[in-house]
């Protein structure tokens, strides 16, 4: 080749195409090298033609002579010594018997065969004898030319071979592969392998198949998974990447079932139309199912199949016909077995041409119900002409066992204690009622255990909400609510829905069952179906509040319900509103315009707050100006408090009598219902004894478990693991995050009684607008964190103190994405908590002394309004306020105008600290920061600093189940 080209050189270029040429003329060369090259070298062949890029001739070769020196080195002949044994070792084995010996069918000679023939695959490399070495001479003697040219090629390879890299040049890819033994180096592999075998795992264990169907199983296995998305593809199927269309799923089936396919070599008029088999799988290539014929033992594959889908062959297979031989062993039961033969029934599943295949009713008799014929029956499937053999026991040692429930557990009124789990960590662990008092627990087990219906299908099925919806349509008739009439041209009509509540009495009973008709005004437009829409409801610092210094003074408290609140408002809109669910009208089609307000309309609590509040003042009584949901009446010595929520409302005062004229009052001015005692307001359970009460929003926490099917969780010991700084872009993002933000969102009405979870979940709602799986994996932990504190709530003590104090803390620089702190703060009345609060601070703070300045700064004006609330409620509090607070330099901002140059970049609304320490509002104190309460509000704390701090913010656990 160098000859060639030095006779046809190709002429330098500067267009490129003269390297083209070059490279061609390359690879051509390469190609008619290894056409060339021997057949023992096919495999090192096919591995240069898949190279990519494809190498060089120089690399070629090298690689060639590789394989050559390793080839020789492999079949090097044997020793002397060796040969010698080898050859006795096959004399020793010629005298155990005589064989025949090989023949060449190409040769025509003995010893050994057309494999083995060297005139075929050709003569071994071995070295020459002494007296051949030395007689012979080469058949073909080199020219000078040739030896000239042979030199210089050796001398080329020579200075290449001192430096050759035998894995290739250095800027390539090295091609390893993993050392026996070592499935750590394949760590891909491997996780594939895992995966296939979980599933085929389940599989064979679900249907009871015995393990000479494992390849069925991972055969299964694997056309499963490539069917099922996943995260690594974007959440598509590999079917639906190989193939660029989703696939169908409608042709799986469970594995292991029962089918019957079409028998397709009927003999005669009476055979079988169906053949029974087990279903194994999915053919390749084929539309069908692959199904094993228990009588053949053979897999056959069939398009015309019916599956029984409930019915698993294997289950309870006792006949050695199809798997080993069962012995149980019963010394380890705690009741008695039936050995009687079990009655056989015709099997209705089955089809009527199958005569033979019966179903046995199996009873297992339990002694923790007492009447076993409550027990549902078993269906099992026997194998086919084969009846059922009595089980012989081996003769027991001990007489058994007989448990029996608790006598503890009558007592009750929960039946929580009697529910068996199949749970690591059953609720009933976590969660009791024994020590509630008898009233109050028959409300809770009401609450927790009647369900309310979630939509109109659901209720029209029961004939208590038939009637409440009924009663519903006849109020709203009877109060000139709407007329019908045909929709006019120009104008939209709203829609409408049902909402269902259950109210109680105090004593647990329910008092009715409530179906309200809500308007969807969320398809309201501004300006044309409703003007103003704000309405003060009552905020629940002041609800915590109130509750406060009634379980001080010793104020009973009333509950009462307004029917229908929103009706009693008018309407200056003209709103079209649909027919509701249910009901219809004769007729032409027509809608609901509507006279009055409804629930729903945007505007329907401004006008119902409007009207209540106007009737109240006409009463005589005094709206707060700090809360305008709160209204005092004050005469004599007499003292009443109405707070509204919308259409709940509170009653508390000094004067029980004059309680009752008010309840008259309103009776009269508005359909009032009196729920009696203080027991069950929005959402928050209310407990009441002699030390005090207790808050607790457990109904609430049981039904965030169950929706989010972690009621069988393991539980966990503080809502956030410590040291967690979570980020916008943690883990991938959900496909779904409307769940993430409906959960967060329940979350965060929880921390209205339990302020162990306000950090936590102040921080998981910064993630709403696009939440990831990191997010939400710390969202469920703080859901195992309720699992173990279903009970946790708020005591106000009835024998607290009514002076103000606050603690006010702050982290520096807490935010890892926008390096901002995060203010906490916490008040109590006397030992009671009333308000907390966490919340990231909206400047960064170039230190930490000017973090915590800003948090006395925000905890400052949420006391100047707690002791404005409380002159509302006639609670003089002449006291200035301690203010707690680890930071001294913090204290000595606050108290003096010094560090100029470290402060004179903070807001001025900042420094109205200083101005409330001067008037005698505050008196900042310094305390530990081991003693600092609003430290659980700025940071995620380990589990002995939480539970330390816990306990001291009057968070207590009163559904404690009593010791096993």
């Amino acid at each position: 080749w160098d000859e060639l080209h030095s006779i046809a050189p190709i002429n330098p270029c500067i267009c490129g195409n003269a390297k083209s040429i070059i490279d061609q003329q390359n690879q051509d060369r390469a190609m008619e090298f290894l056409q060339g090259v021997h057949d023992r070298f096919s495999a090192v062949r096919s591995q240069i033609l898949l190279m990519d890029p494809f190498p060089s001739i120089q690399r070629i070769y090298n690689i060639v002579r590789q394989e050559e020196k390793q080839q020789e080195i492999n079949f090097r002949p044997l020793p002397a010594e060796e040969s010698a044994a080898l050859q006795a070792s096959k004399v020793q084995h010629r005298t155990q018997g005589k064989r025949p010996r090989p023949y060449c069918e190409n040769c025509n000679k003995y010893g050994h065969t057309v494999a083995t023939c060297y005139q075929i695959h050709g003569f071994p490399n071995r070295p020459p004898k002494k007296s051949e070495s030395s007689s012979s001479t080469p058949a073909q003697q080199l020219s000078s030319a040739q030896y000239q040219k042979l030199l210089s090629l050796l001398a080329k390879e020579d200075t290449m071979g001192s430096s050759v890299n035998l894995a290739g040049p250095s800027n390539e890819e090295d091609d390893w592969s993993g050392c026996v033994a070592t499935p750590q180096q394949n760590g891909v592999v491997e996780r594939k392998h895992r995966h296939l075998l979980d599933v085929a795992r389940a599989l064979r264990f679900q249907a009871k198949l015995p393990l000479s169907f494992w390849g069925e199983c991972v055969l299964t296995a694997a056309y499963l998974i490539n069917k099922l998305p996943t995260p690594i593809l974007k959440y598509k199927s590999p079917h639906q990447v190989l193939l660029g269309s989703p696939p169908s799923y409608s042709s799986l089936r469970v594995f292991g079932c029962l089918c019957f396919a079409k028998n397709m070599n009927i003999q005669h008029k009476f055979d079988e139309r169906a053949k029974p088999g087990i279903f194994v799988g999915y053919p390749f290539n084929q539309k069908g199912y692959r199904i094993y014929d228990m009588h053949t033992r053979k897999i056959y594959v069939s398009r015309d199949v019916q599956f029984f889908e409930t019915v698993f062959p294997y289950h309870d297979l006792q006949t050695p016909s199809f798997a080993s031989d069962i012995s149980i062993n019963t010394q380890f039961l705690d009741y008695e077995v039936d050995d009687t033969p079990s009655n056989l029934s015709p099997a209705s599943s089955i089809p009527p041409g199958i005569s033979h295949h019966d179903n046995t009713i199996v009873t297992i008799p339990n002694p923790s119900v007492d009447n076993p014929s409550e027990i549902p029956a078993i269906p099992v499937e026997p194998p086919q002409q084969h009846s059922p053999t009595a089980i012989n026991h081996p003769e027991r040692r001990y007489p058994l066992r007989h448990r029996t429930p608790s006598v503890r557990l009558t007592d009750h009124v929960c039946d929580i204690n009697n529910v068996t789990s199949q749970s690591a960590f059953p609720l009933k662990n976590y969660f009791s009622l024994s020590n509630l008092s008898t009233s109050h627990r028959a409300l809770l087990v009401n609450i927790i255990e009647n369900k309310e219906p979630t939509s109109y299908s659901q209720a029209i099925k029961s004939a208590e909400w038939r009637e409440a919806m009924a009663k519903e349509i006849h109020a709203l008739e009877s109060n000139n609510t709407w007329v019908l009439s045909p929709l006019p041209n120009g104008k939209t009509a709203i829609g409408c829905k049902w909402v269902y509540k259950i109210k109680y009495h105090s004593d647990g009973t329910v008092e009715r069952y409530k179906a309200r008709l809500v308007a969807k005004g969320y398809n309201q437009v501004h300006g044309i179906d409703y003007h103003e829409t704000f309405a003060p409801v009552a905020k629940l610092v002041t609800v915590r509040l109130l509750l406060s210094i009634a379980a001080i003074k010793n104020w009973s408290l009333h509950q009462l319900d307004v029917n229908n609140a929103f009706l009693q408002g008018d309407l200056n809109e003209e709103v079209y509103m649909k027919l509701p669910p249910g009901f219809s009208h004769k007729g032409q089609p027509c809608v609901c315009k509507l006279n009055k307000s409804i629930y729903g309309l945007k505007q329907a609590s401004r006008q119902w707050f409007s009207k209540f509040s106007t009737t109240l003042i006409q009463k005589g009584f005094h709206q707060s100006i700090s809360d305008y949901s709160l209204f005092t009446f004050k005469s004599n010595h007499t003292t009443i408090f109405v707070l509204v929520y919308v259409d709940d409302i509170i009653i508390t005062g000094n004067n029980d009598d004059a309680i009752s004229d008010i309840k008259k009052f309103l009776a009269q001015a508005f359909s009032i219902k009196d729920l009696g005692n203080l027991s069950y307001f929005l959402g928050i359970e209310v407990s009441r004894s002699k030390k005090g009460i207790f808050l607790c929003q457990r109904k609430y926490t049981l039904d965030i478990l169950s929706d989010a099917g972690l009621t069988g969780c393991r539980p966990s010991e503080f809502p956030m693991e410590q040291h967690l700084r979570l980020r916008p872009n943690d883990g991938s993002p959900l496909p779904d995050p409307t769940v993430y933000r409906r959960l967060i969102g329940r979350l965060l009405y929880l921390t209205v009684t339990r302020p162990d979870i306000q950090y936590a979940v102040n921080t998981l709602s910064q993630f709403m607008q696009s939440p990831c799986t990191t997010h939400l994996d710390a969202a469920t932990r703080v859901l195992r964190y309720l699992k173990g504190s279903v009970g946790k709530g708020l005591f106000l003590s009835a024998s607290s103190s009514l002076q103000l104090i606050g603690y006010a803390d702050s982290d520096w620089a807490g935010c890892p994405t926008t390096r901002r702190s995060t203010t906490g703060y916490f008040t109590m009345l006397g030992s009671n908590p009333i308000s907390w609060k966490t919340k990231k601070q909206p400047t960064i703070s170039r230190s930490s002394a000017e973090a915590e300045y800003r948090s006395l700064a925000t905890l400052a004006s949420e006391l100047q309004w707690l002791k404005f609330l409380l002159s509302d409620l006639d609670i003089a509090h002449p006291l200035p306020i301690t203010v707690h607070c680890d930071s001294q330099a913090a204290i000595h901002i606050a108290e003096n105008p010094v560090f100029h140059e470290r402060t004179k970049h903070i807001e001025i609304d900042c420094h109205f600290v200083r101005e409330k320490i001067k008037s005698g509002l505050l008196r900042p104190s310094y305390l530990r920061s081991f003693d600092q309460l609003a430290d659980i509000f700025t940071k995620p704390l380990g589990g002995d600093a939480y539970k330390r701090l816990l306990g001291k913010l009057g968070v207590l656990e009163i559904s404690i189940p009593p010791p096993t």
